[in-house]
């Protein structure tokens, strides 16, 4: 648990991991207080789920059910690393993938 600050931006960063849609009402709700907190998980979300699309797209190609269970894992992986770190009040990136979507997403 970190301080008040964390605390502050703690639902804006929960709600960004609940779909695309919650990452876009969690950028809104966001938009005027502008907290770090909150922006890193709005950032790692929006990450995950640009990755699902795009990953998802490519893995339609090769048409093959392993594949596509590992592409779902880990997926799945990131998604509630990602959440149960909002919940935890903690700013740890998503494995792998993480540190990308930090420097990619430095507008939100």
């Amino acid at each position: 648990m970190q301080s008040d600050y964390s605390k502050q931006g703690k639902t804006a960063a929960i709600v960004a991991y609940l779909t695309i849609l919650g990452t876009i009402i969690a950028y809104f709700m966001n938009n005027d207080s502008k907290n770090l907190f909150a922006s890193f998980h709005i950032r790692q979300a929006l990450g995950i789920n640009i990755a699902f699309y795009l990953l998802g797209a490519l893995v339609t190609v090769f048409d093959s059910w392993p594949i596509s269970i590992a592409f779902y894992v880990f997926i799945l992986v990131l998604w509630i690393f990602g959440l149960i770190t909002a919940i935890r009040e903690e700013k740890k990136t998503v494995p792998i993938l993480g540190p990308y979507f930090q420097q990619w997403f430095t507008f939100i």
